[in-house]
């Protein structure tokens, strides 16, 4: 590769930078510009575009139809109609039994047990007011309004019973007790049993 660059202006014996030769153009009558808006001169210097060479396609590249195709139009391979719900012919589901109910097979049925009674709270109610009553006659009537406050309690706890009537039942019974206490310590206090 040889070396074209312009010499140092220190480098006085540095050969001088040849330009290449052109060569003569033919001689025209006039220096009209050609086609293309260039001197004759300047035209017939400048070398012709190559025409550019297209190669062949390679085998192993598929060659693209002149027509492309239309966006959802089938492109071939593997095609299938659209689904649609199939009609059912025949019943697949077990014969139903014919009352054949064995002794094992009893022993799973439901049996034939009331769910919860209600009522409870009722009772509890009957008992506060009976224990309330007895009470204020005599001092021996507590252990009513105890039964009357503990089932009263039963029955908040469940969930079909009345929860008003069971309050009511709770406050009635607690008074119950309470008068009781009132007489037995009233007859405690008659009998000097407290000193």
């Amino acid at each position: 590769m040889t070396d074209e660059r312009m010499p140092h202006p220190d480098d006085a014996d540095a050969p001088a930078p040849t330009t290449p030769e052109v060569a003569p153009a033919p001689a025209s009558s006039s220096e009209q510009p050609e086609d293309d808006g260039m001197p004759a001169a300047a035209a017939s210097s400048s070398p012709k575009p190559v025409a550019p060479q297209v190669e062949p396609p390679s085998p192993d590249i598929d060659i693209v139809p002149a027509s492309s195709m239309l966006p959802g139009e089938h492109r071939g391979g593997f095609f299938r109609l659209p689904t649609a719900p199939v009609a059912v012919t025949t019943q697949s589901a077990p014969a139903e039994p014919a009352n054949d109910l064995t002794a094992a097979s009893a022993q799973w049925l439901a049996s034939d047990e009331p769910g919860i009674h209600r009522g409870l709270a009722g009772w509890a109610l009957a008992f506060a007011i009976i224990g309330l009553v007895v009470s204020l006659f005599v001092g021996w009537g507590f252990p009513i309004g105890l039964v009357a406050v503990v089932s009263a309690i039963f029955a908040l706890r469940r969930p079909l019973e009345s929860r008003a009537v069971a309050v009511w039942a709770i406050v009635i019974g607690a008074v119950s007790i309470l008068y009781s206490a009132g007489w037995l310590l009233y007859a405690a206090l008659r009998a000097n049993l407290f000193g």
